[in-house]
């Protein structure tokens, strides 16, 4: 067998700047993002499941989302068929390949299932974005309701089917669908003034339990990458201060103590002294950014 592929796996729970990292990874490499969330493999609710945007992608080429029917179920093994597909065809172009997502079921099976063939292809970089929780809890809150303010609530209004019962599968099982139901039930009835206070009490409550259950996913996702990060060599990389900050502030830390650090294992990893199991807070200063960063922390938000 010749050499290997090189491969970078970004993890991390939701809400942590995987995008965004994966996005500064690609910019600086020559990459091409292969997404790893199981709701955003399907087409539609673009709000809901947080597909990155066109300003977000900063140019990069984006797989795997919007591909899959809601109503189907993209299993963790139809992911691994895609994924490493979609693989060989960036390797193919001279890119390299970036697997991004919190689906940390959809990455383990692509890099241990099939008698680890992806592995039998590919040397892998994995980097966990790490964000302490309580810091998170309070972003994701944050997020829930900036994402109501872009249209959260219509979007999931115009693919309500009050016919059906089942949230267990397909795109219906992303946070901020089945928390609607019982408001969008009622939204239909007819307009009184007790019926107004209801269906605002209502649309509270499912705002409450989305901001909950993503708080509650995140939580998931954390414990099952610490698991993770047992069996394999994961650089964690600590994105707190980021997340503290506002503004200006917040992008001189995402990229001094995020971007840098992980731009620089990258370099390691492909071009020799690669090491793991370093945090953030032992890397000594890290080599001057190549001017495309700038552009990318410009263009993508945590």
């Amino acid at each position: 067998m010749g050499a290997k592929h090189k491969a970078v796996v970004v993890m991390g729970a939701t809400g942590t700047g995987k995008t965004r990292l994966a996005v500064d990874l690609a910019l600086q490499f020559g990459g091409e993002v292969i997404n790893a969330d199981k709701m955003q493999v399907y087409r539609g609710l673009d709000v809901a499941t947080n597909k990155v945007t066109a300003d977000e992608c900063a140019g990069v080429p984006h797989h795997l989302i919007g591909v899959a029917h809601p109503d189907d179920e993209f299993t963790a093994e139809d992911f691994r068929r895609e994924a490493s597909c979609v693989a060989g065809e960036v390797t193919a172009r001279g890119r390299l390949p970036i697997i991004a997502g919190g689906s940390n079921s959809y990455i383990e099976e692509l890099v241990d299932g099939d008698r680890r063939s992806f592995r039998d292809r590919y040397d892998c970089c994995f980097l966990w974005v790490d964000v302490q929780l309580p810091v998170l809890h309070g972003f994701v809150g944050r997020r829930v309701d900036e994402m109501c303010g872009r249209g959260l609530v219509d979007e999931v209004a115009a693919a309500f089917d009050p016919d059906r019962t089942d949230y267990s599968r397909g795109i219906w099982r992303a946070i901020g669908v089945p928390e609607l139901d019982a408001y969008l039930r009622h939204r239909s009835c007819p307009s009184t003034g007790d019926e107004e206070e209801e269906r605002a009490r209502l649309l509270a409550i499912a705002i409450d339990e989305i901001k909950a259950n993503t708080s509650r996913l995140s939580c998931r996702q954390r414990a099952k990458i610490q698991r993770l990060d047992r069996l394999w060599r994961v650089r964690r990389v600590d994105a707190t201060e980021a997340f503290r900050r506002r503004g200006d502030a917040s992008d001189e830390a995402w990229e001094r103590l995020v971007a840098a650090p992980s731009i620089d294992t990258v370099r390691s990893f492909l071009y020799g002294d690669f090491t793991t199991h370093r945090s953030n807070d032992e890397t000594t200063a890290a080599p001057p950014l190549l001017p495309m960063f700038a552009l990318a922390a410009a263009g993508a938000g945590i």
